[in-house]
Order: structure tokens, then C-alpha cells, then sequence
């Protein structure tokens, strides 16, 4: 294994797919720039539906358990606070520029090297790679897909960006849409029944609870009030008012156990947009865990979600590059970061036992 020529090929690749646009439902030209230097350049044997790639190392045995690397190709739109060109792959000293490069790009082409180091190794264990589309908008046809066509997964290590320390719990998410009905009246005499009222009755209750158990990775659920909308004009009191709820949940509450409860308390009508994206938790003990602890990572829970909301199987998140880079203007990744990730990543899995 020469960290320096994967490195290398490692940023080529990421400063190739930088320069595709790739947002959410529209990874195709990505997907398919991807495709051709894994089968091409890499003589992967790649496998793929919609946007969404996979390859599975040689030697797959239904008798032993299947780890699955996972990353996303795609990205957020670029913020109009970018002072270089987002699509543009710019390389300064050690930082490399460019929409994607952090949150995913990097964990991408580190997972694709280091798969091309095992995918010929007598592994005790199936190895899987799965490149997945629509991650940041949590999408039908990405992961959630993509899970309906794999083989059976026992756990999995997802490329995000962690600082390459382990998350071995992620919180959920949870969106409800809430509308607080009246009695529409003239707003001069005292008449009608106001909807926004009502609303304020219950959104106080959700400012103040406090979901009783609490994780101590992930600390408590977190239950805001982001999105709120009433009335048609100033003389009419208004006969709904609607608002949003965003939930961030922990491991200690299923989604729908804290839809019932806000269901109790809350005298307006509420819906669930989804109850798909779960919290995540992996048991310290897991052999995964084990061996990033043995390489000196340090175990934590993460408050942003991905893929692993959808994985109903144990996982960890763990790669190249800084959460807080992610989403944001001049995004970027080190290719130290990078060297790093790929000499880690080996370490873990090359003799990893499940």
C-alpha cells in the first residue's frame, strides 16, 4: 500500500467530481465521471441504479458477515457568499477548494482507496462499497433504495466529516407540521375564535418540555419551533395557524413514541412529514468501535444527520474533514486530512474481525 500515489489519486479524482455539479437529484454526470474511473482507471467491477454505485469485493460468502463503506456524491447547493467559484477545484498549500470537497467528496475518494486495496484481500468478512445519492435531502431513491438491492449489511462505516474520530450515535429527525384551529371573526368586536392563540398556548409547551430521558452521548431530544404562519389580513382574526416543529432525537426514543407524546400535549392538529430518519447508536463494544479505539480515535455522539438514519443494522460514522466546513462558503478539505483517512482507514478494516 503507497498512501502517497492513493493520496495522489485520491485528490485527482475528488478535484475531477468538485468540478461536476452535483446536487441533490442531480447526480447523474457525477455518477457517471465516477463510474467510468472505478471500472476504467480502477477495474472495479461497479454495479449501479439511478445514481447510486456499489461495488462488492471478490469472494463474497453469504456464511460471513458484510461490512458496507458508505459516502454520497451528492452536495448542497453553493451559498451566494463564495468568494472563489464553488465548481472550481482549488488547491492552496495543503487545502483544496470547491463545493463538495469537505462534506463529501473526501470521505468518497478515501473509501474508493482504500476499497481498491482490500477488494482482492482474503477478508474475514464480505466487503461492500456503496456510493449513494440524494443524502442531503434524505430522498427515496438514495440510500433508502440502495439498501432494497444490497445483499444483507451487518454494519457499516460511513465516510462523513468527523476529524476521523468515531460517532457511534447520531440523532434523528423528526419534522411536524402543526395547525392550531379557531373561528374566523371581525377583528373590531369581540367575536371569532383566534387560531393564533391556541398556537402560542402550544408552542410554549414545546419551548419548554423536556423529554425526560436523556443520552449521554447525544444528550437530550431537541424539540424547536422553526416555521409559523396565521391570518389573511389585519382586521380578520384568523381561523388557522399553522407552524413547524423540528425534532432532533436521540437514541432513547423512537420517532414515533415522541410524535405520541407531542400528540398528548398539544391541543392542535399534528402530522408527521416522516418517520424514517431515526437516531443511530452502535454499542461500544462492537468490533468496529474496538479497533478505532485501539488507533487512538475517541468515540462521541454527532448532532448532524446522514445516512445512517435510514440503516436499520449497526453503524458508525467516522471520516475525513470538519462537520462544521460542511454547507458552508469556501468549503474545503486538507489532503492531509486525506493521507490520514486513507492510512486510517486500512488500519481499521485490513484486519478487522466481526
Amino acid at each position: 500500500m503507497n498512501v502517497e500515489n492513493l493520496t495522489q489519486d485520491a485528490v485527482n479524482l475528488l478535484c475531477k467530481l468538485i468540478e461536476i455539479p452535483s446536487t441533490s437529484r442531480e447526480e447523474k454526470e457525477a455518477a457517471d465521471a465516477l463510474a467510468e474511473v472505478m471500472q476504467k482507471d480502477y477495474g472495479l467491477k461497479t454495479e449501479r441504479e439511478g445514481n447510486n454505485l456499489w461495488c462488492i469485493a471478490d469472494g463474497y460468502d453469504e456464511a460471513k458477515k458484510t461490512l458496507l463503506l458508505n459516502a454520497h456524491i451528492d452536495t448542497v447547493k453553493p451559498t451566494s457568499l463564495w468568494t472563489r467559484d464553488p465548481y472550481k477545484a482549488t488547491i492552496e498549500g495543503d487545502c483544496i477548494y470547491g463545493l463538495g470537497s469537505n462534506d463529501d467528496g473526501a470521505s468518497l475518494v478515501s473509501l474508493v482507496e482504500v476499497f481498491r486495496c482490500l477488494k482482492d484481500k482474503e477478508l474475514p468478512y464480505n466487503l461492500i462499497l456503496a456510493i449513494s445519492a440524494e443524502e442531503e435531502v434524505s430522498g427515496k431513491n438514495g440510500m433508502e433504495h440502495l439498501l432494497t438491492v444490497l445483499p444483507k449489511i451487518d454494519v457499516a462505516l460511513v465516510g462523513e466529516p468527523t476529524g476521523m474520530q468515531p460517532a457511534i450515535a447520531e440523532k434523528g429527525l423528526m419534522v411536524l407540521d402543526v395547525t392550531a384551529h379557531g373561528k374566523a371573526g371581525h377583528a373590531a368586536r369581540n367575536e371569532g375564535d383566534n387560531a393564533i392563540y391556541h398556537a402560542l398556548d402550544d408552542i410554549a409547551w414545546v419551548r419548554n418540555y423536556r423529554f425526560p430521558k436523556e443520552s449521554g452521548l447525544l444528550g437530550p431530544v431537541k424539540m424547536t419551533a422553526t416555521i409559523i404562519n396565521a391570518g389573511t389580513q389585519h382586521n380578520v382574526i384568523p381561523s388557522e395557524c399553522q407552524f413547524t416543529i423540528d425534532i432532533r432525537s436521540n437514541e432513547q426514543y423512537s420517532n414515533e413514541e415522541i410524535y405520541e407524546i407531542v400528540c398528548q400535549n398539544l391541543k392542535s392538529e399534528v402530522k408527521a412529514r416522516s418517520f424514517r430518519l431515526s437516531s443511530s447508536r452502535i454499542d461500544m463494544g462492537h468490533p468496529l468501535v474496538q479497533k478505532a479505539i485501539s488507533l487512538g480515535r475517541t468515540p462521541f455522539g454527532s448532532p448532524t444527520l446522514s445516512d445512517q438514519a435510514l440503516m436499520r443494522f449497526p453503524s458508525m460514522k467516522m471520516g475525513p474533514g470538519n462537520s462544521s466546513r460542511s454547507h458552508t462558503a469556501d468549503e474545503f478539505i486538507k489532503i492531509s486530512e486525506i493521507s490520514e483517512a486513507i492510512q486510517l482507514y486500512y488500519e481499521m478494516l485490513k484486519d478487522l474481525f466481526l
